[in-house]
């Protein structure tokens, strides 16, 4: 080879290293020959593909019979990636241009034929037109692409170039697989076995959907939570209600864990896992008075510690796991703003708890001392407002819903007191009251003998909801007691009216019209 055919072998070295270390293109497959080599940047969307290519062309035919050959391997690797459509930006470095007309093959995209979504733009650079070449590639690419080309290159400069490059290369695909190696997901698998043991456990226990058994167990009860117990934003983590949440949430954490205990490491994991499901239990705690529990909220934690990895390595992000992550996120949302049992606060909140937790640990050997002091500090201080906004609604501050369920737990255990002083409370603290509210109030009159008060509370039931036939049962029966038969029959034959289905409302009837003369006068 003659010393002059060395400037274009340095110029096909020396794109190729400026398009790797300056602008960011992976090597996808370098030929044998090392004639031949496609890169790839599929956040390019001007340019996600290019293929440089080290020939001598003599004539135009054979140009356009390699530009329908790109595009064919082009379409190939656009099924690959997934991508609607993908141009190909195709490089050719020889020393001179084709001998006949050649213009028009490099002035128009050619289209790959077959679905007409791989488009191949071809770009022409040669000893003698080497800074034109560079100009009309720097605008099909929308980056500026320029170097200095001499006239001479030795044989041992293309060596050395064509090394560094590679070892560019190497080193950058070096670089972003750490980062995938920073831990084995040990505590991904920790966890899906903690919840599936004590998810057994629930069941022996009296059954993972029973309403006692998970307050027991730790489920997150506002009304225990406001007395004191703080213990309750950490153990609904692990647990679950019915098979199908727990299988769910073990898959979800199966696929998803891995990925942040292997970006962050294990004990970073740990602590965005934890701090987002606690982040995510506050959030229920201060949105919805409902009962619940699961690990959701940690698990929407592992997003958004991933959503933290794309705001740091977004090209990476976005190359590897961005189109599915985002995916999948949305598509949860989604569902859980479209379905009413889900608790999307607690998704929410372990969303957000779990980017901040990122933001805190950041990655293992890398540090940021000011942006994970800046996420420590807000981190601090929306905990510390949530909880004390939290904690503004006691069980005697205006939450019926979460009085009730206090209440009807205490009755569950037969702990009348307990269930009366608080909702005698509540009705002296709130200027509304429902009637499900004196209902409950007047049950526990009945169980301990206030039967003037209960039947005082049964009649503002009956008023502010007439249809409740349990109200009208339940003053029958006092009036009974009171051996005021007319008042009894007429509200048994009420109750039985609306709920005719109900047998003992009928078989009281039966006893009161037993004991009544058939005119309805008592003797």
């Amino acid at each position: 080879m003659g010393v002059l055919n060395f400037k274009e072998d340095y110029l096909y070295w020396r794109l190729a290293y400026v398009l790797i270390s300056e602008h960011g293109y992976r090597i996808i497959q370098l030929f044998e020959n090392q004639k031949e080599l496609w890169l790839e940047k599929v956040e390019n969307k001007k340019a996600p593909i290019i293929r440089l290519l080290r020939i001598d062309l003599d004539w135009s035919l054979s140009m356009q019979r390699d530009i329908e050959f790109t595009a064919s391997n082009g379409e190939k690797v656009r099924k690959q990636i997934g991508r609607g459509e993908l141009t190909v930006v195709n490089i050719y470095i020889s020393q001179f241009p084709p001998v006949d007309d050649y213009e028009h093959r490099l002035e128009h995209p050619y289209v790959f034929p077959h679905g007409k979504k791989s488009i191949v733009s071809s770009v022409l650079l040669t000893s003698e037109q080497s800074e034109s070449g560079l100009k009309v590639l720097s605008e099909r690419l929308e980056r500026e692409v320029t170097f200095p080309v001499y006239n001479e290159y030795s044989e041992q400069e293309v060596e050395s170039l064509k090394k560094e490059t590679i070892d560019s290369a190497i080193q950058l695909a070096k670089k972003e697989k750490e980062i995938f190696t920073n831990g084995k997901p040990f505590f991904t698998y920790f966890f899906i076995i903690i919840q599936v043991i004590i998810f057994l456990l629930l069941e022996l226990q009296g059954g993972s959907t029973n309403t006692s058994t998970l307050i027991k167990f730790g489920a997150k009860f506002n009304p225990y939570i406001y007395e004191g117990e703080w213990w309750r934003f950490i153990t609904p983590i692990f647990l679950h209600i019915g098979f199908l949440h727990i299988a769910m949430n073990s898959l979800a954490l199966y696929f998803l864990g891995p990925a942040v205990e292997r970006i962050f490491g294990n004990s970073r994991f740990l602590f965005i896992y934890l701090f987002a499901g606690i982040s995510g239990v506050i959030a229920s705690f201060i949105f919805s008075p409902n009962i619940s529990a699961g690990a959701s909220g940690a698990i929407f934690g592992c997003f958004g510690a991933l959503l933290y990895f794309a705001l740091i390595y977004p090209k990476l992000f976005f190359r590897t796991m961005g189109t599915s992550v985002i995916t999948v996120l949305v598509f949860n949302l989604i569902f859980g703003f479209t379905v009413s049992i889900v608790d999307n606060a607690g998704h929410l909140g372990g969303l957000a708890g779990g980017f901040l937790a990122a933001g805190i640990m950041h990655f293992p050997k890398k540090k940021k001392p000011f942006l994970q002091l800046a996420f420590l500090v807000v981190s601090a201080l929306v905990l510390y407002g949530s909880l004390v906004f939290g904690f503004q609604n006691s069980e005697t501050g205006g939450n019926e819903s979460s009085t009730m369920m206090l209440a009807q737990e205490y009755i569950k255990q037969e702990n009348y007191d307990q269930a009366y002083t608080i909702l005698t409370n509540y009705l002296e603290n709130s200027s509304k009251v429902s009637a499900e509210v004196y209902f409950a109030l007047s049950y526990i009159e009945i169980k301990t003998g206030l039967l003037d008060d209960a039947k005082s509370h049964l009649l503002k039931v009956i008023n502010l909801d007439a249809d409740l036939p349990e109200a009208y049962y339940n003053l029958a029966l006092i009036y009974l007691e009171e051996n005021d038969l007319l008042n009894a029959r007429e509200n048994a034959t009420k109750a039985a009216e609306l709920k005719p289905s109900q047998q003992e409302y009928v078989d009281l009837i039966q006893e009161l019209n037993r004991l009544l003369p058939p005119s309805g006068v008592s003797d």
